[in-house]
């Protein structure tokens, strides 16, 4: 079957394209020991722009994108946030991105494969229609599940079910890490069983958290912190204007403070951070895809004795001198992905949110015409807004916005 999409190739000049292409449906698997299933088919509806979608078109342009390709293909249709409807159940549904065959598709052994659909092994969303495993088609929560347009505030708000489902498992990582590294000193300390070390260690965790960087996905582990953790004294540290709407929206809704960087030097910065705590950070979490996080975290000794570095930028590299590293009982965590749980925990999060606030729309007409051109002078631009996402389907959107 044919269908006009967006899609990757191995194109130093043009490595992202729009066309007709002809579509594919091999068997997959959500878990380890299901049955393989061909695809039913689903009209994508609404489709969010994800930096892991820009940094596939920078590996087509340099020509290092095969690996990526569905097997026996040779392009990728792209996108992997959004929503789409299902015509053979009318419904809509978000799409759980990630199966394979392994047991836990967030950490897969050896011997375990997996894929993603619009990043690895498996087309995308950015389709007029495609095929996708009928048990990873979620579904909404049960007052929209009638629905026969989507509102576009909802939309809005359900293109971050991927990134927000990260997030829900970023904290859940660093609760469970956090928890086993500090118990014991907290048994010892408070002189207390170890049932009640570990439920105290579980929020002592978060006490003092840097957040360094403010896109989506720094965002929504704060958010995350501050619904997991009331107490939690949360900053977040970033380039933005102190007065740009993400970080008004941080302070109005997350109760979280913000550091503005833009015009200091890495001993300012930490300087800064630990003014703000009277205190070293107990987590640090990395996400703004720089170098600059580690040092500021290791090097200008920011992150405190026992706490944890969490890595979810994709790119720097992170080294720290081991003498202090050991002494200080530092644990790095970099793992990323979620289950089907986590997305689904998302989406009930997302519905009664105001993540919508900040989305703000490409026409389709203006995407298409040129994908490459919106992705670097609009999409990814400085000064383009915190999260950009297209209306694919007008016919299943009801337009008016709160």
């Amino acid at each position: 079957m044919k269908t006009y999409a967006t899609y990757f190739v191995n194109d130093e000049k043009e490595p992202i394209k729009y066309g007709e292409i002809n579509l594919i449906n091999p068997k997959r698997k959500r878990l380890r020991g299901e049955t393989e299933k061909e695809g039913i088919i689903a009209y994508p509806v609404f489709c969010g722009f994800c930096g892991t979608d820009f940094e596939l078109m920078k590996m087509g342009k340099s020509r290092n994108l095969s690996a990526k390709f569905p097997q026996s293909e040779e392009r990728l249709i792209n996108g992997h946030e959004g929503v789409v409807w299902v015509p053979s159940e009318n419904r809509f549904a978000i799409v759980l991105i990630r199966g394979g065959d392994s047991y836990d598709p967030t950490r897969f052994t050896e011997d375990e494969t997996y894929f993603e659909y619009g990043c690895d092994g498996a087309d995308g969303l950015f389709s007029d229609e495609n095929y996708f495993n009928p048990d990873m088609l979620l579904h909404l929560p049960e007052k929209y599940e009638n629905l026969e347009k989507l509102p576009l505030s909802l939309a809005k708000k359900l293109v971050f079910s991927d990134p927000y489902a990260c997030a829900i498992f970023q904290h859940e990582r660093m609760t469970d890490i956090g928890e086993a590294q500090n118990f014991r000193v907290i048994m010892a300390h408070e002189k207390c069983t170890e049932q009640e070390a570990r439920e105290i260690a579980k929020n002592e965790t978060f006490d003092r958290t840097v957040i360094y960087g403010l896109g989506t996905t720094g965002l929504f582990i704060g958010d995350q912190i501050r619904r997991n953790h009331k107490d939690a004294k949360i900053l977040f540290v970033a380039r933005s204007s102190a007065d740009s709407q993400k970080v008004r929206f941080v302070k109005e809704n997350m109760a979280c403070d913000y550091l503005s960087v833009a015009d200091m030097n890495e001993n300012e910065i930490a300087d800064k951070i630990k003014e703000y705590f009277g205190n070293t950070a107990s987590v640090f979490v990395g996400t703004s895809g720089n170098e600059v996080e580690h040092r500021i975290a290791f090097e200008q000794g920011v992150l405190g004795c026992n706490g944890i570095y969490d890595s979810f930028s994709l790119g720097p590299k992170i080294t720290f001198d081991t003498m202090p590293f050991g002494f200080k009982n530092h644990t790095i965590l970099s793992s990323i992905n979620f289950t089907q749980k986590h997305m689904e925990e998302a989406i009930n999060i997302l519905c009664d949110s105001k993540f919508n606030e900040l989305v703000e729309l490409i026409d389709k007409d203006e995407f298409i015409s040129n994908p490459m051109d919106a992705y670097i002078n609009k999409i990814y631009a400085k000064a383009a807004p915190l999260k950009t996402a297209v209306i694919w389907n007008k016919k299943y959107i009801e337009e008016v916005d709160e």
